[in-house]
């Protein structure tokens, strides 16, 4: 669609251009000179390996009219905007030319180590029993009502989030969900989104690859809530805390707006009591400031009462029938690659998760615990090019919560996956455990270990349907190799 130039760039509070650009229109914004079209306005983003200043000539080649930038550039046949900051315009530019898209229906953006994308499915569910469109941005894929899309990061650029609010607009959704991840609010790609909801989860050690320590990653988080009420809609806005988690403390200074807490162990607006946990169901008592019921879930463990939690605390900020949240809770069958079942015909239990921090794999071992008749085995490997210094705790984890385990190679990246084991097993001051490199052997040995009424974990890739080894994706499912070493043995 053609938009005034001078009217896109009102929102801009700074910005320098040398000539008139009163009567020009523009056809779209791109950051990307691939994707270029004619008439276009590329904005040049300095990213960690690629700088968009250097594909200015090739912009305006590709037909770009307009070129946004944080420093002169000699590039003729464009107008040349100078900004002080060009992630920030971005956003800003977006938001305006798609009118501000965020705003026109409530939008929840959910933060924190664990659980999001299930808080997120979850919340989905509920709408979809309320009889209502939602929209959905997650780790696993985007959804705008039934139809679905790839999705590359967990939180996309701005620009691309711009695109898909005005999209979901256009599709008349009711409301839509989306995981923020620490990198996502760090990085700028959530500038000029206007949440209403912002929804915490838990904070454990990840991501030191990128935070400089646990004090940052959690200042990253408190980002969605800082921001919480800064935009541009007029919806109410509230936040949305684990009161079971000490970082909550730390987030509730960070907003200005109303609060909602959840939890389990501590008093709460949204709380679970009477809970009992089985291998298949998990049932327990939903309090709630509209009302109590029982509620008898088909997600197992803890952690899953604790995503249920956050996603009914949503759903009652949104004015949701308690009567509909109990239906929903109970119609979910499970979320891909969450505490998943393996089932093949066989005796003994198998289980993939997507568990891939210390926390997280306590937690999914914890619960196994909870119903475990015989032995738990647990394989179990680390990232490469990742944070390092979870590496030993994720090992000390599964060996003091499993009866077996089987530590191999996780998504080895660029590094040698020895090397990877190695950081793991350092230190390692226990007996009851192997190592395996080979993912797919170490899946196969834990299953010809196992014995009638055993439960394995497969730990760490969840949904993922590949295996990435010096930069290469190969086909690899924890579930298939798992199904074919089962119908293997028999």
């Amino acid at each position: 669609m053609n938009v005034k130039l001078q009217e896109l760039l009102s929102i801009l509070p700074v910005y320098q251009v040398d000539q008139s650009i009163e009567k020009i229109e523009v056809t779209g914004l791109e950051s990307d000179h691939r994707l270029l079209k004619e008439g276009n306005i590329f904005v040049c983003i300095k990213g960690f390996t690629v700088d968009g200043h250097k594909y200015a000539e090739e912009a305006v080649e590709k037909g770009a009219k307009v070129i946004i930038a944080e420093q002169p550039l000699s590039t003729a046949g464009a107008i040349v905007v100078l900004v002080p900051d060009t992630t920030r315009a971005l956003a800003l530019l977006a938001s305006k030319y798609y009118d501000f898209a965020s705003t026109k229906y409530p939008l929840i953006g959910i933060t924190g180590t664990n659980g999001k994308t299930t808080t997120t499915y979850i919340i989905e569910k509920i709408y979809e029993a309320y009889e209502k469109k939602i929209g959905l941005i997650g780790t696993i894929q985007m959804k705008i009502g039934e139809q679905t899309y790839p999705i590359k990061n967990t939180t996309p650029d701005a620009l691309t989030l711009q695109k898909t609010f005005h999209q979901m607009n256009e599709a008349n959704v009711a409301a839509a969900v989306m995981e923020v991840s620490s990198h996502a609010l760090d990085l700028g790609r959530v500038y000029g989104v206007d949440f209403d909801v912002a929804l915490f989860t838990n904070l454990s050690q990840d991501h030191l690859d990128y935070h400089k320590d646990m004090d940052d990653y959690l200042r990253a988080k408190t980002l969605l809530f800082t921001g919480l009420g800064n935009g541009y809609g007029n919806h109410s806005k509230v936040a949305i805390l684990n009161a079971d988690d000490e970082a909550s403390k730390i987030i509730a200074k960070s907003t200005a707006q109303p609060i909602m807490t959840y939890g389990i162990e501590n008093e709460a607006d949204v709380i679970a009591t009477n809970i009992t946990y089985e291998l298949t169901k998990t049932i327990f008592e939903l309090k709630t400031p509209i009302g109590n019921v029982t509620v008898e879930s088909r997600l197992i463990g803890a952690f899953n009462v604790y995503n249920i939690l956050g996603a009914t605390a949503v759903a009652i900020s949104q004015h949701i029938p308690l009567d509909v949240i109990k239906e929903a809770l109970q119609s979910i069958r499970g979320v891909d690659g969450r505490f998943e079942p393996v089932i093949a015909g066989q005796d003994f239990g198998v289980i993939v998760d997507y568990a891939h921090t210390d926390d997280s794999l306590r937690n999914v071992l914890d619960t196994i615990n909870e119903f475990k008749k015989r032995k738990v085995y647990v394989v179990v490997g680390c990232g490469g090019d990742r944070d390092k210094t979870k590496r030993p705790l994720m090992a000390q984890v599964a060996v003091q919560h499993s009866d077996i385990a089987i530590l191999t190679s996780d998504n080895p990246r660029t590094e040698d996956p020895n090397a990877i084991l190695a950081d793991m097993t350092k230190g390692l001051n226990a007996t009851n455990y192997e190592v395996i490199v080979n993912r797919k052997l170490a899946i196969e040995r834990a299953i010809q270990l196992a014995e009638k009424d055993d439960i394995i974990l497969i730990a760490g890739k969840g949904h993922e349907t590949y295996q990435e080894i010096h930069g290469i994706r190969h086909d690899f499912d924890d579930r298939v190799i798992a199904k074919n070493a089962i119908e293997q043995r028999g």
